[in-house]
């Protein structure tokens, strides 16, 4: 298995992420995190094809809290496996056990989006008490049942591209235009196909039937949140065009989702941190002080 590392010299000119790195050792990777401020524990979790530059406009809004953001392996400052099919599920879950066992994260208020979603809220399904409250942005649970046709165009889209085009999935998935500093810092970890790997796998490990080993921790995910009864926030966007209107499964699923705000960030797509970063980042503050009460 080759391991590349990322070429720091290429996140030099990104002015709005000038925060400390960290660094974990998971097996014999390194993988990357900001951790940033001091209180209650944020853990934040990316998606495809970005990393924890992501959440950026959370960290001055959420300052009077320990905001954790890693890069999966594969993304950002992380190391990079070369090849997609070093990629799985679980080499990705058991990445994330070793952050939160590592660094001792209790009272978790996890925030997940898209594949941090999957992965993260199969986290939540093993380590139920390691979590105090969870924020679902844009994600879903797929248990390997029949996918859409676009859904499977981006599979092969993603499989056979000869450099996946990592800032132009970002822009073709948000809702405004994105300035160029931006689309640089999305393309800054991934400077040829080398490095791409786990960015091609991601939509390839999206189960697609119901054998798929990655089914039995999300089903069990679906399973601990049908019974959830801590406090739960379904936050989604609402020009989200990949996995929009499926905040009402969430709705269903999660019992304590009644008793919380449902909130439609308006005019944002899939990448709702991105385009209302400092917006969602307010909810979540006030989510965390128990002030969202009232039901959309």
């Amino acid at each position: 298995m080759q391991i590349v590392k990322p070429d720091f010299s290429r996140f030099e000119s990104i002015k709005d992420f000038q925060y400390k790195e960290n660094f974990i050792d998971f097996e014999n990777l390194q993988m990357h995190y900001i951790d940033e401020g001091e209180g209650e524990t944020i853990l934040a979790l990316h998606g495809e094809p970005t990393w924890s530059y992501l959440y950026r406009k959370f960290i001055p809004v959420l300052k009077n809290y320990r905001f954790i953001a890693p890069d999966f392996i594969g993304f950002g400052k992380s190391d990079k496996i070369v090849g997609r099919k070093n990629y799985s599920f679980d080499l990705h879950f058991r990445s994330l056990e070793n952050l939160i066992q590592k660094l001792d994260l209790n009272d978790i208020t996890l925030i997940v989006q898209d594949w941090g979603g999957i992965l993260g809220l199969s986290l939540l399904g093993k380590y139920p008490d390691k979590i105090k409250r969870v924020v679902i942005l844009n994600t879903f649970l797929p248990v390997g049942k029949k996918m859409s046709l676009p859904f499977k165009i981006w599979r092969m889209f993603a499989k056979y591209h000869p450099s996946l085009p990592i800032a132009g999935i970002v822009q073709r998935g948000s809702y405004q235009k994105l300035p160029q500093e931006v689309m640089n810092a999305y393309n800054a970890p991934f400077p040829n196909k080398k490095h791409k790997g786990g960015a091609i796998a991601f939509p390839l490990l999206v189960p697609a039937n119901p054998n798929d080993p990655a089914v039995k921790p999300i089903q069990n995910a679906r399973d601990v949140l049908s019974k959830w009864n801590k406090p739960a926030l379904v936050l989604f966007s609402d020009k989200d065009k990949i996995l929009g209107g499926l905040e009402k499964f969430f709705y269903r699923l999660i019992p304590s989702t009644q008793e919380q705000q449902k909130i439609i960030i308006k005019n944002a797509g899939h990448f709702l941190q991105e385009e209302k970063g400092a917006e969602i980042a307010k909810y979540v503050d006030k989510f965390m002080k128990d002030e969202l009460k009232v039901i959309k």
